[in-house]
């Protein structure tokens, strides 16, 4: 019995999850569908919304990162079961980025404005790749274990997981954060540039070079040597061209 509710539990943070992302999606790129997004939001001072806006990145931020840590992890699962610990990872996470979104004020102020239309097209082509490499990398690796769903089946089957295997697949042979690479591109391409969507986008990209750190740090310990190679020969968020 709480083996089912442990999948229960795991598929109902997954799709707070999923939900969540998708209102990131328009949230980042002011699209009407949503009622909230980067640059249609709360309105404050400009001091004042700029350093709410810094802290709920560094909330979001803090939370990612310290909740991902084996040391973390290995305290963490004495209070919730370890079938369900990538589930409840998940959960706060979402629940960060929807305090991020729901308490985000508005910074209007152009930063840049592209208005030509193959230009705009350029970037809001560039602005959906971006979205579909987060997701087609997130598949490549193992979208339901990085979700908790797989944690969650195998403990109802009574299944235990195989030990972790360092996998190159697709973009993961040229660039070892394409997940990443991904959220890089969709943060930064748009045709309007406001100084709120700056502050997000610099706010996270500065989280993200921080966490590729503290995740290879992490990798180096379970991999070994085979990551360090691995490491040298592939570049971190754009390919490594070499000659010969």
């Amino acid at each position: 019995m709480m083996r089912a509710l442990y999948l229960i539990y795991a598929a109902i943070a997954y799709t707070i999850f999923f939900a969540t992302f998708l209102y990131l999606i328009a949230f980042v790129g002011n699209l009407s569908v949503v009622p909230v997004t980067v640059d249609f939001a709360r309105v404050a001072a400009p001091g004042k919304a700029a350093l709410i806006d810094a802290g709920l990145i560094a909330l979001f931020g803090i939370q990612h990162s310290v909740m991902a840590r084996p040391g973390f992890k290995e305290g963490w699962t004495r209070i919730v079961p370890a079938p369900i610990e990538r589930s409840t990872y998940v959960l706060f996470a979402s629940a960060a980025l929807i305090v991020l979104m729901a308490f985000w004020y508005q910074l209007t102020a152009p930063v840049w404005t592209i208005t030509h239309g193959a230009g705009a097209a350029i970037l809001w082509t560039l602005f959906a790749s971006g979205w579909a490499i987060v997701l087609t990398s997130t598949f490549l690796i193992n979208h339901f274990e990085l979700f908790g769903l797989q944690q969650a089946w195998f403990a109802l089957r009574e299944k235990a997981a195989a030990p972790p295997v360092l996998r190159q697949p697709l973009f993961y042979k040229f660039v070892r954060h394409p997940l990443y690479t991904g959220f890089f591109i969709a943060f930064w391409a748009t045709p309007v540039m406001t100084v709120g969507h700056l502050l997000l986008a610099a706010g996270l990209s500065i989280y993200m070079l921080i966490a590729i750190q503290l995740e290879e740090r992490d990798l180096v310990g379970i991999f070994g040597e085979a990551y360090v190679s691995y490491r040298e020969r592939v570049g971190m968020l754009i390919p490594r061209f070499r000659r010969g």
